[in-house]
């Protein structure tokens, strides 16, 4: 009994079923010439009253819709039959697959039937063409024979970053607030020591002197008393001042109070009216401040100086920490700049798949230098290499009970599956009775399985391919997208199936990754140039 080979497809289910058709499908031709127009028609018979809705778009897979022509219609007693052309074309050789397309039939989706056509090449007589001398070999220039100019790059750059963070910190205008002091009486002492050193009246800036005096003593009031002296006017600052005597209970005399207020309206003076105290005036007022400002420290309670204590104490810890936290951040930014300038220096050097393969990590660099396993597989038997074991997989609920009638043996083995980074599966079939195998059909069956099961725009090439004993079989190879179904995107992909056949069984290989992942064709190649079949005897 001759039996009809749909060949089963390496990665999914490979059920078959007959049903009656309700839209036909043909082409006006399997086989064109590049650019040339294919013919697709779809049929399909309904009642007078029945909505029918065929397929639209610019491309059916990957071949271009050149015109959608108006749907015929025939009527034939009570029903219409309604006939719909496409004229489509590719201008690319290779065979591709016209993908089964949905007609809406009163809002009941019917799938057509997919059919495989090749796109012949043009063939070009040498002959006649003119022809041209073989060119001398050029030579490639070495793409690291520059490297010492990024490395000048690199050096410019940390000497310009270098020179930015020295010209900032020399620059910098001291910040008296970081300083720390135990007390209110020390820092103002240590101000008042720094304000003698500065010379300002011997250069004959006495506004300055008087700003700075001034200042040293409002910020002194402000920090021991906690009245808010460096925002008040002299006559606020005074009558606060004299409120926070009382209400501190500070042993101050009317005299002390009054020395602060006049050299406070002197300051006043010289800094809104130009006033040009004499020599002994300055020098007067500035003691008039200095006795002020210790008996003022005098005359606060031992309680009140200690929790002035404890709160500086507390300021200095949150300055240290602040200061910590800055270097941090200033030592993670820097890291960080120059880790992204030596990633971009190795970029340009030896280019973003060096960084991927030797840094960011490969999935399939792993595979290729990790430890290959040579094995057998299935009946009639395989012998090939692969990076990682294959595992057997249970098939029998995936095929009819006609399937396992006419099969004396059907195994499944596999690594991966189609969602993943790489993908390897070998299957071999022994049929119970000798039948003539033909691998052009096991092929095109393959790729209706693939497209029946998600796979889109497949391109397939085939060729004669031999193992290196000389057994002959079939190779289709190509592109295809996979759309994930969990996240609803679809990724490009290459492929290529190996199909080798005899009387009594078939042994196919698949092997499928991601389109320009020079690696995984690495991969591909070895295992391919591995393989062995056995003879069926």
């Amino acid at each position: 009994m001759k039996i009809k080979l749909y060949i089963f497809f390496l990665l999914i289910s490979t059920f078959v079923f007959a049903q009656q058709k309700r839209v036909t499908t043909s082409v006006d031709s399997t086989k064109v010439k590049i650019g040339a127009q294919i013919n697709l028609t779809f049929k399909t018979t309904v009642d007078t009253l029945s909505k029918v809705a065929f397929p639209e778009g610019k491309l059916f897979g990957s071949l271009e819709v050149l015109e959608s022509y108006p749907t015929d219609t025939i009527k034939e007693n009570d029903t219409y039959q309604l006939i719909k052309k496409y004229g489509l074309t590719q201008f690319d050789s290779g065979r591709y697959t016209i993908p089964s397309l949905q007609v809406i039939i009163n809002s009941k989706p019917y799938v057509t039937d997919s059919v495989l056509v090749e796109i012949l090449p043009v063939v070009v007589d040498t002959l006649k063409q003119h022809m041209y001398d073989i060119k001398d070999i050029s030579t490639v220039p070495n793409d690291y024979s520059n490297w010492w100019i990024f490395v000048l790059i690199l050096i410019g750059i940390a000497g310009i970053a270098n020179l930015i963070i020295y010209w900032r910190k020399r620059n910098k205008k001291p910040v008296e607030e970081e300083i720390i002091y135990a007390s209110p009486i020390e820092k103002a002492t240590a101000h008042l020591k720094s304000l003698e050193k500065k010379s300002l009246v011997e250069r004959g800036e006495v506004k300055e002197y008087y700003s700075e005096l001034t200042d040293i003593a409002r910020t002194y009031i402000e920090e021991a008393i906690e009245i808010p002296a460096m925002e008040s006017t002299t006559d606020e600052l005074i009558a606060a001042f004299k409120i926070a005597v009382v209400k501190k209970k500070l042993s101050l005399t009317d005299e002390t109070i009054k020395n602060l207020e006049k050299v406070l309206k002197q300051a006043d003076l010289v800094k809104f009216a130009k006033s040009k105290p004499l020599e002994f005036e300055i020098a007067d007022d500035k003691i008039k401040i200095e006795k002020t400002i210790y008996k003022i420290h005098q005359s606060i309670p031992e309680e009140v100086e200690e929790e002035e204590l404890e709160d500086n104490e507390a300021n200095q810890a949150k300055i240290l920490k602040r200061k910590k936290a800055k270097k941090r951040t200033l030592i993670l930014v820097s890291a960080v700049v120059v880790l992204f300038i030596s990633l971009g220096i190795i970029v340009a050097i030896k280019g973003f798949d060096f960084l991927k393969d030797n840094i960011i990590g490969h999935p399939t660099k792993e595979l290729l230098e990790g430890e290959w396993v040579s094995s057998q597989y299935g009946n009639p038997a395989i012998k090939i290499e692969t990076p990682k074991v294959l595992k057997r997989m249970d098939i029998s609920k995936m095929m009819s009970g006609q399937q396992v009638a006419e099969m004396a043996d059907m195994q499944l083995f596999g690594y991966g599956t189609m969602m993943d980074h790489f993908y390897i599966a070998i299957m071999t079939t022994k049929f119970k009775q000798e039948i003539k195998i033909e691998l052009a059909q096991a092929l095109e069956g393959s790729l209706k399985m693939m497209e029946a099961n998600g796979a889109q725009n497949i391109l397939v090439k085939q060729e004669e391919f031999s193992t290196k004993e000389g057994v002959e079989g079939l190779k289709g190879y190509g592109t295809m997208d996979i759309l994930d179904p969990i996240t609803k995107k679809s990724r490009k992909a290459y492929y290529e199936v190996i199909y080798f056949g005899q009387e009594g069984g078939l042994q196919q290989i698949i092997v499928l990754h991601e389109e320009g992942d020079e690696v995984a064709n690495e991969i591909t190649e070895r295992i391919m140039n591995s393989v062995e079949i056995a003879i069926i005897k």
